[in-house]
This record gives structure tokens, C-alpha cells and sequence, in this order.
């Protein structure tokens, strides 16, 4: 891991929540924040460091090099950590940690009363958190007598008894059943609204519902944030690609409304809001994010991607794509051809979900009938040629 000054223990301090350190035993380096009221959502892959940036946010974790930040106070660097007990920080995780021995009532009570409250308006202010969370009437019940579903609304409502600062949610509905889990996430987009959020998830759902901004941690290291329609729209990992449901291609610009993949594919698209003056689009004197040579990504809804048998040139009839079905031939739209070999396919009952490989090693997902699937005798290995018009192919520069 390269060695780099990290910032000052004052940096951070506009911001609800700051990182900016490095945990070195986990090879982690994290730079990001979140304001104020705002919920970010942190996605990557399995051992990226999502886990790591929570517990440095909780205080579980100690940095070796850089800072934590919480509204503008630092609270932990090599030189000074405050305590996870001394920080206004809650944390909601996938199996609600209630204290077994208590019922609903007073685990919910339980923060207040350990923060200095005395007995009665503990008890009062938990019985109201029970209430906002439709729990009221589950009060005198100890935790083995709940639900999973009714166990993550009590450990919600002890959650924000304390009126936390920053509240941290580590998948809090990956444990819950399928038909559990949508209820307990319309509850926490309500009671979470307006309070600053920092949550770790896997699940698309959560980022449109739960969240306002993203970031997307891969080897340790903050590679991609934004606000989750920005993140989700011009995905610039593989991982948020596979989140926002597209295919991801890398490549160097060519032209205009051209890339050529590191395999020799050519991928023709177009650039969403983009200026097509010249090649560049770049103003005297301006340097361009967009010119030959740069670096450039391309995103595919796999619903537009057809998949034809070898070699299956670009008008020829072969395998449509679930949307559109068998692909006519058309002269005035340009289209994409690459050669690639299916690797997985997926059947979910009339769709199947195909992923290719390109050349390069680079996947392409198509989603494609069931019966096309049949016809076409797809199987991993098979050779394929991968059709998709140049109008749903988005073009922008790689950051």
C-alpha cells in the first residue's frame, strides 16, 4: 500500500461524520463524509472495508495514520480516541442485540436511563419510541416472545431513544424474511428522515429507499461517491454496476461517439448531455474530459442486449432480447456486434439472465427468453455474438 500524508485532525469539521484515515493490518485507506441530515449508504464488495469504516465511526476501531471526525470534533486519531460510549453514535445491526433479561419497555428505556435520565421520562420516552414504531402494544415482552421483524422495531426504538447524533445502520434487513423486510424499511425511511445515516447494504432497494448519497468502497479505498441517482446512473465500478442492473465496459475514446475496449471491441454509443462540436468538445484552451486516447465507460441495459449464435453479424436474425424479441434489420440504426462466450446463465421463468464474456475478459449481461435461450442451445462455453443498438449504449468519461 502506497504511503501518503493523510489529512490534518482538522479536516472534516463541516461535516456530521468525516473519515480520513488508514487502518493498515486491514490495508484500508477511507476518505469520505456525510453532512448533516443526510443518509449515506456505503456498497462494495465483500471485504472492501465497509465494515472497517463503521467501526471507526462507532469507536470500535482505532486509525494508525489520520483522523475521525463527528460534527467537527475529532474523535479519534493515533494520539486521542474517544470511547464508543462517549459518542452520540447508535448502531442498528442484522440480529438486534436486546438485552434478553428486559422486556421490550425497558430495553428500550435502557439508553436514557444509562445516559443520566432518571426512571420516569426514560420509561415515558420509551413507550413513545414503541408507539412510532407500532410496537406499543409488545411492551411487556422480552425479546425471545418477539418476531424478527418485531425485535428490529424495539431495536429501532432504542436506537433513537438516546437522540443520536448519527445513527449506523450494518444491513439491518439482510436477517429479516423477504416478506418482513419491505415493512420494516418503509419504517425506517420515516423515522430515520432527517437524521444523518451512515448504513452498509447490499441491496438496491435500500440505496433508492433509505438513502440520498453513496459511496463505493473497493480494496480499502473509496473508488466513487455521490448522490445515489448520480452513482446508480454513470455506475464507474463493476460492483455499482451490478447494483444499478447495467453492464459495465471499459475502454479509450476514439471519436465522438466511440470506444475501443482494451480486446479491439468497438463500442458505438452515445453521451448523455454531451456536445457533439468535435471530437473534443472542449473549449479553447480548456482541457477535455472526453478526447482521443482518455479513458472511457460504456453502460448496457442488459434488456437491450440480443444474443445471436456465432458469428451472427449485426443484421442477421437471431436470439432477441426479452424486450424486443427477435432483432429486425434496420439501416438506420447503428448497431454494436462482439464476439463473446456465455459463462453463467440464470433462468428465472420466461427470462433468462445470460452473462457473456468479451475478448478481454470484460462481461456483457443480456436478458434474453427462456425459450430463445432453449433455441439457441445456450450453455456456458458456447460461442455467441452480442447485438445492441448504439441508442442504448451511454457513453461518458471514466473518472
Amino acid at each position: 500500500m502506497a504511503e501518503r500524508p493523510l489529512a490534518e485532525p482538522s479536516a472534516g469539521a463541516t461535516a456530521a461524520a468525516a473519515l480520513d484515515c488508514r487502518v493498515s493490518a486491514r490495508d484500508v485507506e477511507l476518505r469520505f463524509s456525510v453532512s448533516v441530515g443526510r443518509r449515506l449508504a456505503i456498497v462494495g464488495p465483500n471485504g472492501a472495508g465497509k465494515t472497517t469504516a463503521v467501526d471507526l465511526l462507532a469507536g470500535h476501531l482505532r486509525p494508525d495514520a489520520g483522523a475521525v471526525h463527528l460534527h467537527g470534533q475529532l474523535v479519534s486519531s493515533p494520539g486521542l480516541h474517544v470511547p464508543a460510549h462517549r459518542r452520540r453514535v447508535v448502531s442498528l445491526e442484522q440480529r438486534p442485540a436486546l438485552l434478553p433479561h428486559l422486556t421490550a419497555l425497558h430495553n428500550v428505556a435502557y439508553g436514557p436511563r444509562s445516559r443520566g435520565v432518571r426512571r420516569r421520562p426514560a420509561l415515558d420516552r420509551a413507550r413513545t419510541e414503541l408507539e412510532a414504531v407500532g410496537c406499543g402494544d409488545l411492551a411487556d415482552r422480552r425479546p425471545h416472545e418477539l418476531s424478527g421483524g418485531q425485535a428490529q422495531r424495539v431495536a429501532l426504538a432504542r436506537a433513537l431513544a438516546v437522540d443520536p447524533e448519527l445513527v449506523l445502520l450494518d444491513e439491518p434487513l439482510a436477517a429479516l424474511d423477504v416478506e418482513v423486510a419491505p415493512g420494516i424499511r418503509r419504517l425506517l425511511a420515516d423515522r430515520l428522515t432527517g437524521r444523518t445515516v451512515v448504513m452498509v447494504t447490499h441491496d438496491p432497494l435500500d440505496l433508492w429507499a433509505l438513502a440520498d448519497d453513496v459511496v463505493v468502497v473497493s480494496g480499502g479505498r473509496a473508488v466513487q461517491s455521490g448522490t445515489v441517482e448520480g452513482v446508480l446512473t454513470r455506475p464507474g465500478s463493476d460492483f455499482a454496476a451490478r447494483l444499478a442492473g447495467v453492464s459495465l465496459l471499459e475502454g479509450t475514446v476514439v471519436d465522438d461517439d466511440e470506444v475501443h475496449t482494451p480486446g479491439g471491441d468497438t463500442v458505438t454509443g452515445h453521451r448523455p448531455g454531451a456536445r457533439y462540436e468535435d471530437v473534443s468538445g472542449a473549449e479553447p484552451g480548456e482541457v477535455s474530459d472526453w478526447a482521443p486516447g482518455t479513458r472511457a465507460i460504456a453502460t448496457i441495459d442488459p434488456r437491450a442486449v440480443a444474443v445471436h449464435s456465432a458469428p451472427g453479424p449485426a443484421d442477421e436474425a437471431g436470439a432477441g432480447s426479452a424486450a424486443d424479441g427477435v432483432v429486425p434489420r434496420s439501416l438506420s440504426s447503428p448497431r454494436n456486434a462482439w464476439p463473446a462466450r456465455v459463462v453463467e446463465l440464470a433462468p428465472a421463468g420466461a427470462v433468462t439472465r445470460v452473462t457473456a464474456e468479451l475478448r478481454d475478459g470484460q462481461r456483457v449481461d443480456a436478458e434474453v427468453t427462456s425459450r430463445s435461450a432453449a433455441e439457441l442451445a445456450l450453455a456456458p462455453g458456447v460461442d455467441v455474438t452480442l447485438v445492441v443498438k448504439a441508442a442504448q449504449v451511454a457513453l461518458y468519461p471514466r473518472s
